[in-house]
């Protein structure tokens, strides 16, 4: 079937490009992670009924869409992605839309090992499982009484086992809570193909209880691991990476750092973010979304030709001006579109 052209491959009002979607696929989550979605703190706490999410068709859909302006790197978030029924039959879908090159999925790690090798069968290309701690009390209480660290370690065996090689380890971390993990993480996979990404701890949304007070910036991080074993700065490997690379000197690995509040990267940020009910967040601190529902229910051609409009209007750089952000700006939660 033949298609009209797709619109000119769009750049935004501060001249960035549309490479990465990240997508979430339910709103959900078993876990309840105070820096995410505290117990009892979320307003937007009761899940959506199942007619309110996209469904598969609706959601190829749109990721056919935006591939069509430049996406090549897909995301698959929550919620908790694992928790949505039948992921593999949609991640065999995905992996089957022209243009994308790279499908990867972030999960708790919870429910992998049962769904670990479908997922690979399926075509999903990469993973990242969050991590915030190894010891079992501090695990349990960092997943809101709710995690098993053996359950979470037994997914990343299954995973590396159905052959994902190289496997994103993610850990927030806060001073004081957890920040003294980030040696035992680095120990623990040292030696593997998986690399353990420290992520400072960010504003978003607005339940978290968030102080600056919290924050272990990158730099610091990177002096007490590099301290116990010398590291090294990696090149980057793509424009516009996340996360800045280290490898060990004696070449045990690499581990990386995503310093959003120390060293903001907004000028190289190239995502937009579809919740699970279909609204397009230009930026992981928006305070509100596009809905793009009806324009999905209208077709691949003009859901692109609405999305290029949209992407050309963006100017998002919160992190940029974070110092000035009026303290009652309200955002939208993490959990809604993924991190």
């Amino acid at each position: 079937m033949s298609h009209p052209p797709s619109p000119a491959l769009p750049r935004d009002a501060l001249g960035r490009p549309l490479h990465d979607l990240r997508l979430s696929v339910i709103e959900t989550c078993n876990y309840r992670c105070p820096y995410c979605m505290p117990e009892g703190l979320t307003p937007e706490e009761t899940p959506l009924d199942r007619a309110s999410r996209l469904d598969f068709d609706e959601i190829e859909t749109a990721v056919r869409a935006f591939a069509r302006l430049g996406v090549s790197k897909l995301r698959l978030t929550g919620g908790e992605p694992l928790l949505r029924k039948h992921l593999p039959e949609l991640v065999a879908r995905l992996a089957a839309v022209p243009g994308i090159e790279d499908l990867a999925l972030t999960t708790n790690g919870s429910l992998l090992a049962g769904q670990a090798r479908a997922l690979r069968e399926a075509g999903l290309h990469r993973l990242t499982v969050s991590l915030d701690a190894l010891d079992p009390a501090l695990f349990r209480e960092l997943s809101g009484g709710r995690g098993d660290i053996r359950d979470v370690l037994a997914g990343i065996e299954a995973a590396q086992a159905a052959g994902f090689r190289s496997i994103k380890i993610n850990c927030v971390v806060q001073r004081g809570l957890n920040d003294h993990e980030a040696l035992a993480i680095a120990e623990r996979f040292r030696g593997t193909p998986h690399v353990p990404r420290f992520i400072e701890y960010m504003d978003v949304g607005n339940c978290n209880g968030w102080r600056r007070e919290g924050v272990v910036p990158s730099a610091e991080l990177r002096d007490r691991i590099h301290a116990r074993w010398p590291l090294q700065a990696l090149t980057p490997t793509y424009r516009g990476e996340v996360a800045t690379r280290h490898g060990y000197v004696d070449g045990g690995g690499e581990v990386g750092f995503v310093s959003s509040v120390s060293d903001p990267f907004c000028g190289d940020c190239h995502r937009a973010r579809l919740s699970a009910d279909g609204q397009l967040f230009t930026c992981l601190f928006a305070t509100r979304g596009q809905p793009l529902r009806e324009h999905i229910g209208r077709g691949e051609d003009a859901l692109a030709q609405h999305l290029a409009g949209l992407w050309r209007l963006r100017a998002d750089r919160y992190s940029e001006q974070r110092a000035s952000a009026p303290a009652d700006r309200k955002k939208i939660e993490m959990f809604y579109i993924g991190g």
